[in-house]
């Protein structure tokens, strides 16, 4: 049997990808078609992985950071090996399938992110070649290269377009990426038409000035492809860039080098128009055996797998306390002792009883938590000082030692969010980044990402409401609480104290099944004394914190700084006779909704009507809590300059507001609005 041309082996993932479209009768097959000569070089000729084990821990990452172009990867995977079946191509963007529209991180083996919104699939590859590069620094040894393999990124005019490109991009340069290769798709066409009427950047000269290698090729020379790969492998200190000057829709001889074929089918006449071009006479779904042998990369997976597993083994037995931690930290396992640290952590914090803000109180938890769970990376955008995520352990990396625990990211929030995310999926780190509430707004994308994708990413959200103060309303987050907790899958954490706010870093460090916001305060907040028994409750997000005798005949339900407002309030009620209010902590609505209902009822009886929330921030939400009967007191305009203190006065979050309100319940009469 003779071995399939180049071209022939583009031409298979040419052919799969127009027709799983034309199947659909919707995709984006520009990409496909014009990336195709690359894809093959990349995969047959530099790709280390195994089809057969897609977690290999050592394999390559591939990211198509340009996610509709997803029928190329699919095709890849298919043709490669991987447990993705003609069937599974046939059923492209159809309800349940394992080919969704744009790749899915859990859905399609194989797929190492999920990518749609553009431009993050590059900070992912960043994120990912920067979590190869920490692990090599802490487990290769000089005689071991445990840790070594390449992150490829596929990325169009979009991408780049997209301004998370040049933050994730500009901090690769800075750290020296080597091992980071991004491919640009340099097609001049976006949905729009050509794109030199709204993008002219001269890319290359941009990514020099980053600090990166360029080369320059025509996407369509795979001999000059295989060169400039061959070039950028070799650059150990500085990420490199291949721009590939290819043709959209390329073979497609019609719609190819226009905009109508970035994102519409080709269309059954173009099809066959393009099955002439390719000299592909064979029907739709159909790959010839010898362009199947061509691709099927099982046995060299096998064989480099099975290589490094032989390599593992010899360094455990040379290693064996790193190679037990190596292996841990890739199973996504905790110490052991992890759980009984921070409980007895917690009840050390009620004992003292201290008053912090929780900003620090998250701070303290970090310094007890960090230092017996080294995958643990923090971080933060330009605000260490402020955010307080750092520790006396910290040591930020840099290029001339990767061997730290922090990244200074910079005033780059989305890509901070993204690369920690690629971070998370590479697997070895539980990554956490800081930035004010108010500014999770730039990241909002990236942590919508972080929980599709159900991965583990702590976000340290500082300045949590207008307690930030005079710097007014540009910095004080009012919706963002209330719009974070309508994001599926995403856990959020509002503690009142330093007791629930290590809490809540231990919920977060245990989430092994999506992200969790941890909303913090800049002012002190009271110390809030609790029962021993109490204290198993934070973890089950809302919980009573203070009961009256008998009966509830109120219930105020609080979080953050306006819990230590609700006790006082309750204490004015107490001293006026009313005995039955009862004051709820809930930290966490998520959590507590996760609750079974006779806990949730054992909390907030349903026979209790007089209900009065609290929160500084907009009231969306809290209306199934309160009732119908019920108040809630909060912030549903922007807030202003002034004083914290002044502010909380202002908008009514006193604790004579909440009592006089949930007496005013108690009393049938009116509550002013």
């Amino acid at each position: 049997m003779s071995i399939p041309s180049r071209k022939k082996l583009a031409n298979a993932v040419r052919a799969l990808s127009m027709d799983a479209i034309e199947k659909a009768r919707s995709g984006h097959p520009g990409a496909p078609l014009g990336m195709a000569d690359i894809a093959e070089v990349l995969w047959n000729d530099f790709m280390r992985h195994n089809p057969a084990n897609p977690a290999w821990f050592n394999r390559d990452r591939f990211v198509l950071s340009n996610g509709h172009a997803s029928m190329l990867l699919y095709s890849l995977l298919h043709l490669s090996g991987y447990d993705v079946s003609i069937e599974d191509l046939k059923q492209f963007r159809q309800l349940h399938s394992r080919t969704p529209g744009h790749p899915e991180h859990n859905i399609t083996p194989g797929v190492e992110t999920t990518t749609g919104p553009l431009g993050q699939g590059i900070a992912n590859g960043v994120g990912m070649a920067l979590a190869e590069r920490m692990l090599a620094a802490r487990f290769n040894r000089d005689d071991f290269r445990l840790v070594d393999h390449f992150t490829y990124v596929f990325a169009g005019d979009g991408c780049l377009m997209e301004g998370i490109s040049h933050e994730c991009c500009s901090l690769a340069g800075t750290l020296g990426l080597g091992k980071l290769i991004l491919f640009y798709d340099d097609n001049g066409i976006s949905i729009d038409g050509p794109v030199a009427g709204w993008f002219s950047d001269n890319t290359p000269k941009r990514f020099e000035a980053y600090g990166w290698h360029v080369v320059n090729v025509d996407g369509h020379n795979p001999e000059a492809v295989k060169k400039a790969i061959i070039e950028a492998r070799a650059q150990t200190l500085k990420p490199s860039l291949i721009c590939c000057k290819t043709v959209i829709g390329r073979g497609a001889p019609n719609a190819c080098g226009q905009a109508g074929c970035h994102g519409s089918p080709l269309g059954r006449e173009e099809i066959a128009a393009a099955r002439k071009e390719l000299s592909w006479p064979q029907a739709p779904f159909v790959i010839p055996a010898d362009v199947y042998t061509a691709w099927d990369a099982k046995k060299k997976g096998a064989q480099m797998e099975r290589q490094w597993n032989e390599l593992m083994a010899a360094y455990g037995k040379r290693y064996p306390e790193p190679a037990q931690e190596f292996k841990r930290r890739m199973a996504a396992l905790l110490p052991e002792s992890f759980a009984a640290l921070a409980t007895e952590f917690i009840k050390t914090l009620e004992a003292k009883g201290l008053d912090m803000a929780s900003r620090k109180a998250s701070q303290e938890a970090i310094e007890q938590y960090a230092p017996i769970l080294p995958e643990l990376i923090g971080g933060s955008a330009d605000l260490t000082s402020s955010n307080l995520t750092n520790w006396s352990g910290t040591k930020a990396l840099c290029p001339a030692d990767y061997d730290g625990n922090y990244i200074r990211y910079g005033v780059r929030e989305l890509a901070m969010a993204a690369i920690m995310n690629g971070m998370a999926l590479h697997g070895g780190f539980i990554p956490y980044g800081g930035t004010f509430l108010v500014f999770s707004d730039y990241a909002r994308n990236a942590i919508r990402m972080s929980a599709l994708m159900k991965i583990r990413v702590i976000y340290v959200l500082s300045h949590d409401s207008i307690g930030v103060g005079e710097d007014g309303p540009t910095h004080q987050p009012i919706e963002h609480i209330a719009s974070l907790r309508l994001i599926p899958g995403l856990s959020l954490w509002r503690p009142a104290d330093t007791v629930e706010t290590a809490a809540a870093w231990q919920a977060a460090i245990e989430n092994k099944h999506g992200p969790t916001c941890l909303i913090l305060s800049r002012q002190t907040l009271p110390h809030l004394g609790r029962a021993e028994g109490q204290l198993a409750n934070i973890n089950r997000g809302g919980y009573v914190l203070r009961d009256g005798r008998g009966t509830p005949e109120a219930i105020i339900i609080a979080t953050g700084s306006e819990v230590g407002t609700a006790v006082k309030a309750a204490a004015i009620l107490e001293a006026q006779g009313h005995t039955g209010v009862r004051v709820v902590s809930m930290p966490s609505v998520d959590r507590f909704e996760a609750q079974d209902s006779s806990y949730q009822e054992k909390v907030l009886p349903a026979q209790v009507k007089a209900r009065v929330v609290v929160e500084a921030g907009r009231t969306t939400g809290w209306h199934k809590y309160a009732g119908s009967q019920g108040q809630i007191i909060g912030i549903d305009r922007f807030g202003e300059s002034a004083p914290g203190d002044e502010l909380f006065n202002y908008f009514g979050l006193l604790a004579r507001t909440v009592a006089q309100t949930v007496l005013n319940i108690l009393q049938g009469r009116e509550v002013p609005k």
